[in-house]
C-alpha cells in the first residue's frame, strides 16, 4: 500500500480531520437509514464496533483477544444474505472514500497554514544560497531545468469519473464550511443539506464500470486533468518559482521558461494493447490539439475584457492599425461578393471577432491570481454534462469541451464521446497532414448551401453588436490585437474540426496557428507594450499566465509518446526482408543486423515497396510509423521500445521511421512536418538492465547513429528504465540495485562519447512497481544521473491523486522542481567505500535467489497465487483498455506487473514489494555486517531510500488478514506455503528494524501510521467480507450479483489502501 500522498503525509493537519469525517459519516448514516432501513444500520454498527475493538486490542498488543473478535466478525459476515453483503460492501467502500476526501482536504488545509513549506521553491532556493551556491548558478540551473511528467493510462484508477466528480464536490463543501466559520444558522443548515444531497447522489450511483474504456476514453481522462487542474496549477506554480527566484537572485524566471512540461502515453502506448491502433493515435493527437486551442480561446476572451486601456507602444499601435485596415478591406470585399454569391461564405469559416467584447466572458470578473490560490477554491470548477457550464460565445453555436458537448458538424461528431471512439471519418490529419480527397461537386454544393443558410441574419445582428466605425479609432489597441488572435484561434479550431469531419479545408496558412511561436508573438508584443508603458502590474497578471501556458502546453497540451514492443518491429522487418528475398531478419546475428540497418539508414531510397502485402499485425506497425511521419515531433514526443535488449532494436525503429518519412514526404511533395521522433530504448528485465550500458556504447560507436543524435536531437540521448517488470522478474530489492547500476553505466557510456543523457523513469504507483514519494526517489538516484533533466511517468490513480486538484498539483510540481534542482546542484552521495557496493551485491543475490525460488521455481506457487488472491476476478473491473497479459500464457512471466501487484495489495500481503528482502538482509547480518548496514542506512541516500520504502510497505501489510485469506480460500495442501511466506514477512520486519534502528515500523513517519490506523475499522471488515464473497463466488461462478459485490469490495480495499497496482 503506497499511500498516494506519502510525499507530504507528514504535513497533514489532524485538527478538524476527525470532526469532518464524523460529519460525513453521520450524513452517510442518515442516507442509509432512509435508503436501506434500521435493521441494516444495526449490521453496519455491529461490524464497525467489532472491527474497531479488534484494532484497538492489536495496537495495545493484546493479539489473542483481537483474533477472537476478528473470528467472531468473520463468522457474522458469513451469515449475511447476498443483499446484505452487497449493501455492506457498498457502505464500507463509501466510508473509506469519504475518509480519503477528508484526509486530502486537511492536507491542503495544513499547507495553507504553513509560511514556508518544506521542499518548496522558497525553502530549497534559500537552502542552496545559504550553502554556497551562487545566485548566477542557481538562476542558470533553474532556467535550464527540463523535467517532463508523462501521464499514462495504466489501469489502476479504480473510481469512475462520475464518482471522482462527486467526491470533488464534497471537498468543495468542506472547504466552504471551513472558510466561512461565521456562517448564519440557516446557511450552515443549507451547507449540511448540500452535503447530504451529494452523499445521497453517491449512494444512488453505480460504483462499477459496466464497459471497458477505450483508448480514446483514457485520453479524454488525461485531457480532463489538464483542463480541470493543471491549466490552473501551472501558472500558479511558475509564479512561485519566479517569485522565489527573484527573492534569491534578484531576477525572475523568464516568461517563456518552463522547468516542467507534460507528455502522455494515453492513445500512444500500444505495447501489448491491440486496441491502440494507428488511427487511435492520430485521433487522440487531433483531439489534444483541439483542446489546446479551445482553452486558449477562453483565455484570450478573458484578456480582451481585461486589457481595455488605450496607451500602448508604437509597435502595438501599428499592428492594431494594420488589423483594422485589413478587417475593413475584407468587409468591403465580402459585402461585394455576398451581394451576388452569398454561398461563397462557405470559404470563410472563421467567425469575425469584433474588437470590443460583446459579452462578459466567464471568469473575467476574477483576477487571474485567484485561479489557484487561497482566495478562491483550489478545487476545479467542473465542466460536466448537466452542469451549468457556459460555453464560449460562438456565433455558430458550436461547443466542444472535454466531458461536454461536441461540435455540431452535421451531428456526426457526437460519436466522439458517445462510446469513446472517434467516428470512422475522423482519419483526417492535423496540421501538416495531407488532406482527404475533396467532396464531389454536388456534395460541396450541399455543404455550401447548408452553411449559407446557417449565416442568414447573422451578419446583420453582428453589425448591431459591433461598435460603429466612427468609434473604431478609439478602441483599445490590445483588444484589437487580441481580437485578431482570437479570430485566428477560432479558424485554427474550425480547421481541426473540418479535418476531423473530412470536410473541405481551404484556409490560408496565415489565417491559423501552426506553432506556439506564432501564438506567442502577439502575446509577447502586448506584454512588452504594457511593460514599456509602465503597466507592468497588468502585464504580469492574466497575460503573463497565458504566455506561460502557451510555453508549457504548446499547441498540443501534452506531446504523445508512442510505445511498442521490440519483437513487433522485428516481425515487420522479417516481412520486408522476406519480401525482398533477403532472408529472415530475426534469424540474423546482431552483427549482420547492424550492418544491414546501418547500410539502409545511410541510403536515400525507401526500403518498403508500396506494393508489399503483409499480415495485419505487421501492417499496423507500418501504419503507426506513417502516422508518426504525418504528425512529426510537433505533435509526438518519443518512440519508446519496450523490452529493448540490443542496439539493433533502436536502429530498427530508426529505419522504419526514416522509411515512413521518405514515403509520406514523397506523397506530400515536401518534407514531413516537424522532426524525427526521439527513439528511446526501455530496459526492463534484470538481464537487459545489466546490458544497458553496453547497448548504449554499441549504439554511440556507430558513426551514423552518433551523428544523427548530434544533428537531429541536439546531442541528447534518452534512455528509459523500467521498474515494474524488473521488480516482477527479480524482486524489489534486486530490481532497485540493478536499476541503480544500470543508470550509472548508461551515464558513463554517454559521457565517454560526449553525449548528454536524460533518464526516463517508468515508475508505477505502488512500491512494488517503483512508486513511492517523488522527492525521496529523485534524491536517491546515482550521482550524475539527474543533471537538470528528468522524465518520469505518473500512472493510473497517481495522476488523479497528484494532479487532480490544482493546489495539490502545484505542490507536486514544486517537489519535482526542487528535487531535481538539489540532485543537480547537490548530488546525492555515492557509496562511501567499495565494501558497501559488495554488500549490496551480496544482499541482491540472496534476495533474488529467495524471490525466484518462491515465485518461479516452486511448482505450487502459481496455484497458491490464484487461490489466495482475487487475481482472476480483476479483469471484470473494466478499468483499462489493455489486456492483463501480454500473451495468452497462464504463467507469472507474461502476467503484467499491475495485476500481479494489485492482487497481492487486495489481500494486504503486498508480497511483491518485500519478498526476498528478509533473506538478503538476514544473510549479510549473520556474516557480521550489521554495523556496516546501519552505516549504509545513515550515510548512503540510495540504500536509505530503498530500506525506507520497504519499511513503509511492511507497515501496511497485515499478517492476520493475509492468514484469513489462506485459511478460507487456499487448498489445505498449499496452506503450508502461505505459512512459510508469512514467516518470511516476520523475518523481513525484524531485519529492517535492525538496520534502521527503529523500535516499530513507520516510526519515522508517525503521521502516516496514524492515517493507516484510522482506516482499519473500515478496511479490515472489507477484507473479511471479500474473503466470504470470494468463497461463495467460487462455488457459484455465474452469479453476477455476487461478482458485483466482489468488485465493490475490490474498489473499497483500493480506496482504503490508497493504491491498486
Amino acid at each position: 500500500m503506497t499511500d498516494i500522498t506519502d510525499d507530504i503525509a507528514e504535513e497533514i493537519s489532524f485538527q478538524g480531520f476527525e470532526d469532518d469525517y464524523k460529519l460525513l459519516q453521520s450524513l452517510l448514516n442518515d442516507v442509509l437509514q432512509r435508503e436501506v432501513g434500521h435493521n441494516f444500520m444495526e449490521i453496519v454498527e455491529r461490524t464497525r464496533t467489532l472491527a474497531q475493538s479488534a484494532c484497538n486490542l492489536r495496537i495495545a498488543g493484546i493479539e489473542d483477544t483481537a483474533e477472537l473478535l476478528e473470528r467472531q466478525l468473520a463468522a457474522e459476515l458469513s451469515k449475511l444474505t447476498l443483499e446484505e453483503a452487497l449493501s455492506l460492501a457498498r457502505t464500507l467502500s463509501h466510508q473509506l472514500n469519504l475518509m480519503g476526501i477528508a484526509e486530502t482536504h486537511h492536507r491542503l488545509r495544513r499547507n495553507r497554514g504553513v509560511a514556508q513549506s518544506s521542499k518548496s521553491c522558497d525553502d530549497t532556493f534559500n537552502q542552496l544560497v545559504q550553502s554556497g551556491i551562487s545566485a548566477d548558478q542557481l538562476y542558470d540551473t533553474v532556467c535550464k531545468q527540463e523535467v517532463e511528467i508523462v501521464l499514462t493510462a495504466h489501469p489502476t484508477q479504480i473510481n469512475r469519473r462520475t464518482l471522482q466528480y462527486k467526491h470533488i464536490r464534497i471537498a468543495h463543501l468542506l472547504e466552504y464550511n471551513e472558510r466561512q466559520k461565521e456562517l448564519e444558522l440557516e446557511d450552515k443548515e443549507m451547507l449540511i443539506e448540500d452535503l447530504a444531497r451529494e452523499i445521497t447522489s453517491i449512494w444512488l450511483t453505480d460504483e462499477l464500470r459496466r464497459h471497458r474504456p477505450t483508448p480514446v476514453d483514457e485520453a479524454r481522462a488525461g485531457l480532463n486533468i489538464v483542463e480541470q487542474s493543471l491549466w490552473k496549477a501551472v501558472p500558479h506554480y511558475l509564479r512561485r518559482v519566479s517569485n522565489s527566484l527573484k527573492k534569491q537572485t534578484g531576477r525572475p524566471l523568464p516568461l517563456t521558461c518552463t522547468p516542467i512540461k507534460f507528455g502522455s502515453w494515453m492513445g500512444g502506448d500500444r505495447d501489448g494493447n491491440p486496441n491502440v491502433t494507428a488511427k487511435v493515435t492520430k485521433d487522440v493527437s487531433l483531439l489534444s490539439r483541439w483542446m489546446a486551442i479551445d482553452l486558449y480561446v477562453r483565455e484570450v476572451d478573458n484578456l480582451r475584457f481585461e486589457l481595455s486601456m488605450n496607451q500602448c507602444s508604437d509597435r502595438l499601435s501599428r499592428l492594431a492599425q494594420e488589423i483594422l485596415e485589413k478587417e475593413s478591406s475584407d468587409e468591403d470585399r465580402h459585402e461585394s461578393w455576398n451581394s451576388s454569391h452569398n454561398w461563397n461564405q462557405v470559404k470563410h469559416h472563421g467567425e469575425h471577432v469584433p474588437a470590443l467584447p460583446t459579452q462578459l466572458p466567464t471568469g473575467a470578473d476574477l483576477p487571474s491570481c485567484t485561479e489557484c490560490n487561497e482566495v478562491e477554491s483550489h478545487y476545479p470548477r467542473l465542466d460536466v454534462p448537466g452542469s451549468e457550464y457556459k460555453p464560449l460565445n460562438r456565433p455558430d453555436g458550436e461547443v466542444f469541451s472535454v466531458g461536454g458537448p461536441i461540435p455540431d458538424l452535421n451531428k456526426t461528431s457526437q460519436k466522439i464521446f458517445g462510446n469513446g471512439n472517434l467516428p470512422p471519418s475522423s482519419s483526417s490529419q492535423a496540421s501538416g497532414v495531407p488532406r482527404t480527397p475533396p467532396f464531389s461537386s454536388s456534395q460541396l454544393l450541399v455543404q455550401k448551401k447548408l452553411f449559407a443558410e446557417s449565416q442568414i441574419g447573422r451578419s446583420s445582428f453582428q453589425k448591431l453588436l459591433e461598435p460603429s466605425s466612427s468609434y473604431r479609432p478609439g478602441i483599445a489597441p490590445y483588444r484589437i490585437v487580441l481580437g485578431d488572435v482570437k479570430e485566428k484561434l477560432l479558424k485554427t479550431r474550425k480547421r481541426l474540426e473540418l479535418l476531423l469531419e473530412d470536410l473541405p479545408c481551404e484556409y490560408d496558412p496565415w489565417d491559423y496557428y501552426e506553432t506556439s511561436d506564432q501564438l506567442l508573438e502577439p502575446l509577447l508584443l502586448c506584454y512588452e507594450s504594457l511593460q514599456s508603458c509602465g503597466s507592468g502590474v497588468l502585464a504580469d497578471g492574466r497575460l503573463a499566465d497565458l504566455v506561460r501556458r502557451v510555453a508549457t502546453f504548446g499547441m498540443v497540451l501534452m506531446k504523445l509518446d508512442l510505445r511498442q514492443e521490440s519483437g513487433r518491429h522485428a516481425e515487420a522487418l522479417d516481412a520486408i526482408t522476406n519480401y525482398l528475398d533477403m532472408g529472415t531478419y530475426s534469424e540474423w546475428d546482431e552483427v549482420k543486423k547492424l550492418e544491414f540497418l546501418t547500410r539502409e539508414l545511410k541510403g536515400k531510397r525507401p526500403l518498403v515497396p508500396p506494393s508489399i502485402k503483409v499480415a495485419p499485425d505487421v501492417k499496423e506497425v507500418l501504419d503507426t510509423f506513417r502516422v508518426a511521419a504525418e504528425l512529426g515531433s510537433d505533435s509526438l514526443g518519443a518512440y519508446v521500445i519496450s523490452m529493448a535488449a540490443n542496439a539493433s532494436d533502436v536502429l530498427a525503429v530508426e529505419l522504419l521511421q526514416k522509411d515512413a518519412r521518405l514515403s509520406v514526404g514523397g506523397e506530400l511533395g515536401r518534407p514531413c512536418p516537424g522532426g524525427t521522433l526521439r527513439v528511446v530504448p526501455l530496459f526492463e528485465t534484470v538481464k537487459d538492465l545489466r546490458e544497458a550500458g553496453s547497448v548504449i556504447r554499441r549504439l554511440l560507436s556507430i558513426d551514423w547513429y552518433r551523428e544523427h543524435i548530434i544533428k537531429n536531437h541536439n546531442g541528447h540521448q534518452e534512455v528509459m528504465v523500467g521498474y515494474s517488470d524488473s521488480g516482477k522478474d527479480a524482486g524489489r530489492f534486486t530490481a532497485a540495485w540493478e536499476l541503480y547500476k544500470a543508470q550509472e553505466d548508461v551515464v558513463a557510456a554517454c559521457n565517454e562519447y560526449g553525449i548528454k543523457v536524460t533518464l526516463f523513469h517508468g515508475r508505477g504507483g505502488s512500491i512494488g512497481r517503483g512508486g513511492g514519494p517523488t522527492y525521496l526517489a529523485i534524491q536517491s538516484q546515482p550521482p550524475g544521473s539527474v543533471m537538470g533533466s528528468l522524465r518520469s511517468t505518473e500512472q493510473g490513480e497517481m495522476v488523479q491523486a497528484k494532479f487532480g486538484l490544482p493546489q495539490i498539483a502545484v505542490r507536486q510540481l514544486e517537489i519535482y522542481t526542487t528535487a531535481v534542482l538539489l540532485a543537480t546542484l547537490r548530488p546525492p552521495l555515492p557509496p562511501r567505500e567499495e565494501k558497501w557496493r559488495n554488500l549490496m551485491e551480496d544482499i541482491s543475490k540472496l534476495s533474488c535467489n529467495s524471490y525466484r525460488s518462491t515465485v518461479y521455481e516452486n511448482p505450487e506457487f502459481l496455484a497458491y497465487f490464484h487461490e489466495a488472491t482475487p487475481q482472476a476476478e480483476l479483469q471484470y473491473l473494466n478499468i483499462g483498455s489493455r489486456p492483463a497479459r501480454r500473451k495468452s500464457s497462464a504463467g507469472i512471466g507474461h502476467l503484467r506487473a499491475i495485476p500481479w501487484i494489485f492482487a497481492w495489495t487486495q489481500t494486504r500481503f503486498v508480497l511483491p514489494a518485500w519478498l526476498g528482502v528478509g533473506a538478503g538482509l538476514k544473510g549479510v547480518c549473520e556474516r557480521g555486517h550489521t554495523d556496516d548496514l546501519r552505516a549504509m542506512y545513515k550515510e548512503w541516500p540510495f540504500f536509505q531510500s530503498t530500506v525506507d520504502l520497504i519499511e513503509m510497505v511492511l507497515g501496511k501489510a497485515d499478517i492476520p488478514i493475509a492468514k484469513h485469506y489462506d485459511e478460507i480460500l487456499v487448498s489445505p495442501s498449499r496452506q503450508p506455503l502461505g505459512a512459510e511466506l508469512r514467516e518470511e514477512l516476520i523475518i523481513t520486519e525484524r531485519y529492517v528494524l535492525l538496520v534502521t534502528g527503529h523500535e516499530k515500523l513507520s516510526d519515522n513517519n508517525r503521521s502516516l501510521r496514524r492515517l493507516i490506523e484510522s482506516r482499519l475499522p473500515y478496511l479490515n471488515p472489507m477484507n473479511l467480507l471479500q474473503v466470504e464473497i470470494l468463497k461463495r463466488l467460487r462455488c457459484d461462478d455465474d452469479n453476477n450479483k455476487l461478482r458485483d459485490a466482489l468488485l465493490i469490495t475490490i474498489n473499497g480495499i483500493a480506496a482504503g489502501m490508497r493504491n491498486t497496482g
